[in-house]
């Protein structure tokens, strides 16, 4: 049986680890052919255990030579670009706003907004070349209710999902679809790195009384990116087992 991406040509970026790894992964049982993008080194590991499929890439996804050659690279490996997970982020220091860091404010900036606009700056012109696409950003929930101490880390994703809303009506008419989805807090290094006692508040604070998977953001970024959302463009979807609901 054909899988749900079967010939699509996807570039997953942050795809070394956590809720990236697992994309890239679901991406490929799916049929996808996957260029997984990651500064770390991991991304080598990712390819290898996902076999032919998937091509490991490193890229500092907040330079724009970067992305633009992991952009090319897919193109000219797999023959199109079809799918565009911008998902790399950083969580940045925690401090209160009237003492946070400006170097550290403009490195969350440029990892995790600079790079989803480069995405789709250079993304949206390849995929005009084949008639369309599928553009997946990763916000977070810290969009949509507060965060202190993570003044950068609450601001970017607000801008990720501004952008993702502008550049979807941007494109509609045009073959592109753009979404992003508000992940809750994960279990990934992003939130077990976080102290324990902030952990056991979140858990705690949450209904379903833990955190998520980064298979269960694997399943809403597969359904993004293939065609069983086809009317479904410039929409944020927020999957946080309903902490924001409170």
């Amino acid at each position: 049986m054909a899988g749900r991406l079967q010939g699509k040509v996807a570039v997953v970026t942050g795809a070394g680890s956590g809720m990236g790894k697992a994309i890239a992964a679901r991406f490929c049982r799916e049929g996808a052919s996957v260029l997984a993008v990651d500064i770390s080194g991991e991304q080598e590991e990712v390819a290898r255990a996902l076999g032919d499929q998937c091509l490991a890439h490193q890229a500092d996804v907040s330079q724009s030579r970067d992305v633009q050659a992991m952009l090319a690279k897919a193109r000219d490996q797999f023959g199109s670009l079809d799918i565009l997970c911008n998902n790399a982020a950083i969580q940045g220091p925690l401090a209160p706003t009237g003492e946070y860091d400006e170097a550290a404010f403009d490195k969350v900036m440029a990892v995790n907004v600079r790079s989803v606009f480069l995405g789709m700056r250079y993304g949206i012109p390849l995929m005009l070349e084949s008639g369309g696409g599928s553009i997946v950003n990763t916000a977070s929930m810290a969009n949509v209710v507060a965060f202190p101490q993570l003044v950068a880390y609450c601001g970017s994703k607000g801008a990720v999902a501004a952008m993702t809303k502008t550049a979807a009506v941007e494109y509609a008419d045009q073959g592109i679809r753009i979404n992003c989805f508000s992940p809750g807090s994960i279990e990934t290094a992003m939130f077990t790195n976080m102290p324990q006692e902030y952990q056991d508040k979140v858990v705690a604070a949450n209904p379903v009384k833990r955190v998520g998977r980064p298979e269960e953001i694997a399943d809403l970024a597969l359904f993004l990116a293939s065609d069983e959302s086809t009317f479904i463009t410039g929409t944020e979807i927020v999957i946080d087992g309903g902490y924001t609901s409170l």
